[in-house]
């Protein structure tokens, strides 16, 4: 039986092995193309990257996954929720690959994709975080939009603005596809960063369950410093104050002349070195467990070499990358 570990080894980053999930999936939000970030990630050469850094990488399968063998044969919307039963199974099958991964002691990254893979990602290496240590998993959620929408909430139906209230637990509704997921973030264990387009419901929702939430003004107001050092303050509250943190990281929190191959941007987002003060802050906290990046999309934009590039260097930095 594996030995389960002391918190003073949950440390990924000494482990020196990284398990690598590519993907492939767009089902969760309607423009083409994002599908194809994990495919122009690994050709940027981000594994040899890696490979440089002294980590030992481990790609789930050895091939990027567009789970298409497992899409139902119909997916007519629910209600106004698009592709709930696609959408849920390929995030079923993407939980069970993170905790695999998790589960012996490697960090975990994940290259999407739309954000509504986050149901998925989280779900695993929370599943791993509370079998090994019986902890909860923290989150820190970079992005310009909250991804907090209900299926009561949601103008659109697209599932990528809504995966945060599926791993809170925020509906009692059952949804076809949907029905498998169990609630495995607390609020108090969230902290959003760069959020700068919120629905008016997400507001409400924030504030109902007193969600930490660092819009671009505060931001400004403080510095990106005293944001991570307020963030990593909020989560290490409680009788576990060094538990684990997953990293999901939205390019669009970036402002759209930094990174503009993205199906959603904002303008008045991050910069390039805010965005990787965040992952170099987040290394240095020894705290790592995973990371997400996602909606990056090549089929947008003319610059998309650009986008993948930061996206590269993103994910170097969050597994510490020295500047020096």
């Amino acid at each position: 039986m594996e030995e389960i570990h002391r918190l003073s080894d949950w440390k990924y980053l000494d482990k020196k092995q990284i398990g690598i999930t590519c993907v492939a999936f767009s089902g969760g939000q309607p423009k083409g193309g994002v599908d194809l970030g994990p495919e122009y990630v690994l050709k940027a050469g981000l594994i040899e990257q890696l490979n440089e850094m002294n980590f030992k990488t481990v790609l789930t399968d050895n091939k990027i996954h567009d789970y298409k063998e497992f899409f139902p044969k119909s997916d007519e919307p629910i209600g106004i929720i698009k592709r709930p039963r696609t959408v849920g199974i390929v995030n079923k099958i993407l939980a069970d690959q993170v905790y695999q991964h998790a589960k012996l002691g490697r960090l975990a990254l994940q290259i999407g994709g739309d954000h509504s893979m986050a149901i998925g990602t989280i779900s695993g290496m929370a599943r791993a975080v509370k079998e090994r240590l019986n902890q909860d998993l923290k989150v820190i959620w970079i992005d310009a939009h909250a991804d907090i929408n209900t299926p009561q909430t949601t103008e659109t139906g697209n599932l990528h603005g809504m995966p945060v209230s599926y791993l809170i637990g925020l509906t009692d509704e059952k949804i076809e596809g949907l029905d498998w997921i169990v609630p495995c973030l607390k609020p108090e264990n969230l902290v959003y960063i760069g959020l700068r387009d919120v629905d008016k419901d997400e507001k409400q929702i924030l504030k109902k369950y007193k969600i930490q939430a660092f819009s671009m003004h505060d931001i400004d107001r403080y510095g990106i410093g005293k944001i991570l050092d307020m963030t990593i303050e909020h989560l290490s509250k409680g009788p576990y104050p060094n538990s684990p943190i997953h990293l999901s990281f939205d390019i669009d929190a970036l402002d759209p002349t930094v990174a503009g191959s993205t199906g959603t941007p904002v303008r008045g987002g991050l910069t390039f070195r805010e965005g990787h003060y965040i992952c170099e802050a987040l290394h240095d906290t020894g705290r790592l467990v995973g990371l997400d990046m996602v909606e990056l999309n090549p089929a947008i934009g003319d610059c998309h070499e650009d986008t993948i590039t930061i996206g590269c260097s993103l994910i170097r930095a969050t597994f510490g990358e020295s500047l020096l």
